[in-house]
């Protein structure tokens, strides 16, 4: 069994492992890490040597860890970066570049229509239907997107965003609340099959399916990290969240994983404040000064247009893994406009937790 995994900020993995009565058998490691000294390699593929077969990537960092010669030095790899490669080769885990990947990118369309759009396209995916697919939004009206469990009059205040013309939509996935405005905001998905996660815990799969996007800030001078659980972060502030949702394959069978993530390229921060209840309880200064900097928009610190930003983006996406034109099927689009109108601009989903 061959495993990969691309640790987040740091180097590839790759394990080649077989199985012999549920135990792991003639492990052995590889990649473009650095490690020293020498011995320390055999010492990591010594330390597999014998494992339980079912063995998850924390075990088996403890055994690694257990096993390095003193003043080992690894760069570019970790003991659990080791165990996650080993469980992803046991859950005969996909890697990026067995796709054809097919990237969407469309003009403005509603909030409620890009969550449904969300929906269709990740159950195709699990269907089989429809290749691992890159999504980038165009907006048409500003938001207010909650999470599939916040409560709804927690999150926003209705009068602010009754005056602002904000709408406010739920989407299918947790997490917390996103402030958008055309313009402003950069907004992809990611619809992938489960395979490409498996073996990955789930915290451990918001830093994969965010590494790529990493490297293209990367490339536009910005260093930028994954923050766990959802965000990503630079020395300056947050720049973005994620979110993540699972959708069963029919039948029940293999599923796929929608993971989208919203980055503010510009901020009103004050209409924000007037929208979102962020810190209520804490509306002095300080509180405001607090809340507006935990944003920190890409324009001021990439110095590009927003067009040129996503440009960038989908170039790397495509250096790394290779990217067709696509486009949303007839089929698919009415499908997503009949949830649009029946689910995610329905009062019972917006306020399904009041």
């Amino acid at each position: 069994m061959h495993g990969e995994y691309k640790v987040p900020g740091g180097k590839l993995v790759v394990v080649d492992v077989e199985i012999d009565d549920g135990v792991l058998r003639h492990a052995r490691v590889a990649g473009d890490f650095f490690l020293e000294p020498d011995e320390a390699l055999d010492a990591v593929n010594g330390a597999l040597e014998g494992a339980p077969a079912d063995t998850d990537a924390a075990g088996l960092a403890v055994r690694i860890d257990a096993a390095l010669p003193e003043g080992t030095v690894m760069y570019g790899l970790t003991s659990e970066g080791v165990g996650i490669a080993v469980r992803r080769a046991v859950a005969h885990a996909t890697d990026w570049t067995d796709y054809d990947w097919q990237l969407i990118h469309d003009g403005p369309q509603s909030p409620a229509l890009h969550m449904a759009l969300d929906e269709v396209l990740t159950a195709e995916v699990a269907a089989g239907r429809r290749p691992p697919t890159l999504r980038v939004w165009e907006w048409a009206a500003p938001a207010v997107i909650i999470g599939s469990f916040q409560s709804l009059r927690n999150e926003v205040d209705a009068e602010g965003a009754a005056r602002h013309g904000i709408e406010v939509v739920r989407r299918i996935s947790g997490g917390g609340a996103m402030f958008v405005e055309p313009g402003n905001t950069i907004t992809y998905s990611l619809s992938v099959p489960d395979a490409l996660v498996q073996g990955l815990s789930f915290q451990d799969s918001y830093a994969y399916l965010d590494d790529w996007v990493l490297s293209a800030l990367g490339d536009m001078g910005i260093r930028a990290w994954y923050q766990p659980l959802n965000d990503i972060a630079t020395d300056q502030g947050k720049i973005a969240g994620a979110a993540q949702r699972r959708i069963v394959g029919p039948g029940g069978g293999p599923g796929a994983v929608l993971h989208h993530v919203t980055m503010s390229y510009d901020i009103d921060a004050d209409k924000m404040l007037e929208v979102l209840r962020i810190g209520r309880e804490k509306l002095s200064d300080k509180g405001t000064r607090s809340a507006r900097k935990r944003v920190d928009p890409l324009r001021r610190q990439t110095g590009l247009p927003r067009e040129t930003v996503i440009e960038r983006m989908i170039e790397s996406f495509d250096g790394r893994y290779g990217l067709s034109e696509g486009k949303v099927t007839d089929e698919e689009l009415s499908r997503a406009e009949h949830l649009a109108r029946t689910k995610f601009t329905a009062p019972e989903w917006t306020a399904r937790v009041p």
